[in-house]
């Protein structure tokens, strides 16, 4: 396999930037509501309001990849987020928690996989499937490294020490690799796209409606993932497993994401991208069931894991091919800046709206509630790639 630095950089920058910024907050879920005092939903609205601005500033960081600066988002981005999570270690009242996250989601709209899957997208084209790929490869590794060694961490220097110590990681790490693997792929970006973004408006994709059956297609998916993924460790003490286990079996989505994703490209030659959308629709909303029964049985757990991760770990790679395939390429940073928006804020919601439906009726009810969301996610997509079909 030929090698492609910029791709290798970009994924062991994701990888540590997911770990670092993103799933520090489900590791550190309990320890904050012990530690605080504070409820789930005070506390899930933090990371609600975190995505939420992430949406909301989606669309402009795709506009600054469509002009060419998708290195500098990313590395100043990043360390937008290195210096949340310092401050983070010092905060006292739910106000300063709120502020800190807020700050932290404008990095993640700028460092994570959404703005780095455009730039591959914006620099690779049609060839850009096999970059996310990869990178994916390596980055669904991060949830392996973040539960344990967050748990590690705080147990020997507390949850502050811990997110002091991911800080110095994303500023010194995260922030040069993704700089550099950036640049390396914006300089050998395909000199048969266009170099600059569309003059005039660029929006008409959004009085289309498949962009918007597929945008609430797989913001259906987000709340799954998101409310499944985030209440994960409180699902699994309510379930009466020890705290090791239960970070154990969160440690496995990550390896399971990338089972998914070597398996996706064995089969690529038999399914189609759409195939396999649908299919990870039904195996997502068939974890929920398994995560139902993960109490009684080892073997619902291991189901749960398998199923969870793998589904998603194909789901990430398939947005952007499938939006590629449905919307089409040019003005691809808007575009993707634009589908991001419900997803990300769908993602926003979903640990709260979790938060909510468990104070109402437990996660005996949330999960059943997810189910159906995926479900009725597996619908509009269909629909979105059933108008594309018509179109072409």
């Amino acid at each position: 396999m030929k090698r492609d630095p910029a791709i290798l950089l970009l994924a062991i920058g994701q990888t540590l930037a997911w770990a670092s910024i993103y799933y520090v907050f489900p590791a550190l879920l309990l320890r904050w509501e012990q530690d605080l005092g504070w409820s789930k939903a005070d506390l899930t609205a933090a990371i609600t309001m975190a995505v939420l601005v992430s949406a909301i500033a989606s669309p402009a960081t795709g506009r600054i990849i469509d002009r060419g600066y998708g290195a500098a988002l990313m590395a100043g981005s990043a360390a937008v987020g290195g210096l949340g999570l310092f401050v983070l270690s010092f905060v006292t009242q739910q106000w300063q928690f709120y502020a800190v996250w807020l700050a932290i989601g404008v990095a993640m709209a700028g460092c994570l996989y959404e703005p780095c899957f455009a730039i591959v997208t914006r620099a690779r084209g049609i060839d850009a499937k096999r970059g996310i790929v990869l990178i994916t490869l390596v980055a669904g590794f991060a949830s392996t490294i973040s539960y344990p060694a967050v748990f590690s961490l705080s147990e020997l220097m507390g949850w502050r020490g811990t997110v002091q110590a991911l800080a110095v990681l994303t500023v010194l790490a995260v922030v040069p690799i993704l700089w550099f693997g950036g640049r390396l792929l914006e300089a050998g970006r395909q000199t048969d796209l266009p170099i600059t973004a569309t003059q005039g408006p660029v929006r008409g994709f959004l009085k289309e409606p498949a962009f918007w059956f597929l945008g609430l297609g797989f913001a259906c998916l987000a709340v799954t993932h998101g409310a499944a993924l985030h209440h994960l460790l409180p699902i699994l003490d309510e379930r009466g497993l020890s705290p090791e286990m239960a970070v154990l079996a969160a440690s496995f989505i990550g390896p399971m994401q990338v089972a998914g994703r070597i398996a996706m490209m064995a089969s690529e030659r038999f399914l189609s991208n759409h195939a396999l959308a649908a299919t990870a629709f039904t195996v997502m909303g068939g974890s929920m069931v398994l995560l139902l029964f993960s109490g009684t049985s080892p073997g619902f757990l291991a189901g749960f894991v398998i199923c969870f991760g793998s589904s998603y770990g194909t789901v990430s790679i398939l947005r952007p091919l499938l939006a590629r395939e449905i919307l089409g390429g040019a003005d691809f940073g808007a575009k993707s800046g634009a589908l991001a928006l419900p997803y990300l804020a769908a993602s926003a919601s979903s640990p709260f709206l979790g938060s909510l439906i468990w104070e109402f009726g437990g996660y005996d009810l949330m999960l059943p509630v997810l189910l159906g969301l995926a479900a009725v996610g597996c619908g509009l997509y269909w629909n979105a790639h059933r108008l594309a079909g018509a179109q072409h």
